[in-house]
């Protein structure tokens, strides 16, 4: 597949890790390149504001790792957005994982050796990269919680990591939110992801006329080579125009 160049009426949509940034063995020890923060400012002032980060980790998350990068945002797969005025459109915060689960959670994984519990706001995270073995356990023990019909809540599959979400949320959402309003409206949505939860956000895109790309697919499965390709469309972009 020809990857697409970054135009002047591109809204961006990024996923970050995995997208942005390479997979951490843990979610605290992601290490965020320097010059990213700075990137991704020039690409939002060169695009009208027209670029979001949309992340399964909590908006804070994201905006102290790409700080002082500011902008539009969602976190928790949709659950929560944030379009570059800071107008805010998130589910009710009563929509959340209940505590009783996230003790049950504590219990279940707290013997297994390597399995990591993340809480978000309104949902949770079971990561089990640092014991593969143990993949089985977590996801019995997730879906001992929530079952495939539940009203509410759904598990979310991601790199050796499964997730407790709020079932009417996704990345999709949150193109279909942003891209209703200035500056993305008008625009031509381009999503990058890489797992399964980003496959809504590029069904979206592709919805709304544009694209939807995968990092394994067109970039290799290397954030270095996104990173390298958003230099190329700042560049392209900063050119002048030939009359």
């Amino acid at each position: 597949m020809q990857i697409p160049e970054i135009g002047p009426q591109t809204a961006l949509f990024l996923d970050f890790d995995g997208t942005l940034v390479e997979i951490a063995e843990t979610p605290t020890r992601v290490v965020v390149p320097p010059e990213l923060p700075t990137l991704l400012a020039q690409l939002r002032d060169l695009l009208g504001g027209a670029v979001a980060i949309v992340s399964g980790r909590p908006m804070l998350d994201t905006d102290r790792l790409l700080a002082p990068f500011s902008g539009a945002s969602s976190g928790e797969h949709g659950a929560a957005i944030r379009h570059i005025d800071g107008t805010l459109d998130e589910v009710r915060s009563e929509v959340a994982v209940p505590e009783e689960w996230k003790k049950v959670l504590a219990e279940e994984t707290g013997h297994l050796s390597g399995v990591i519990l993340e809480l978000k706001p309104h949902g949770v995270t079971l990561h089990y990269r640092l014991a593969p073995d143990r993949e089985d356990d977590v996801w019995r023990i997730a879906r001992s919680l929530v079952s495939d019909d539940h009203p509410w809540f759904r598990l979310i599959p991601a790199r050796m990591a499964v997730e407790i979400g709020v079932k009417a949320t996704t990345k999709g959402r949150a193109v279909e939110n942003l891209m209703a309003a200035p500056p993305f409206a008008g625009r031509v949505p381009l999503f990058i992801g890489d797992d399964f939860a980003d496959e809504a956000g590029m069904a979206a895109a592709r919805r709304l006329g544009g694209q939807g790309l995968r990092v394994a697919e067109v970039f290799g499965g290397e954030p270095a080579s996104v990173r390298a390709w958003l230099q190329e469309g700042v560049e392209r972009l900063n050119r002048p125009v030939m009359a």
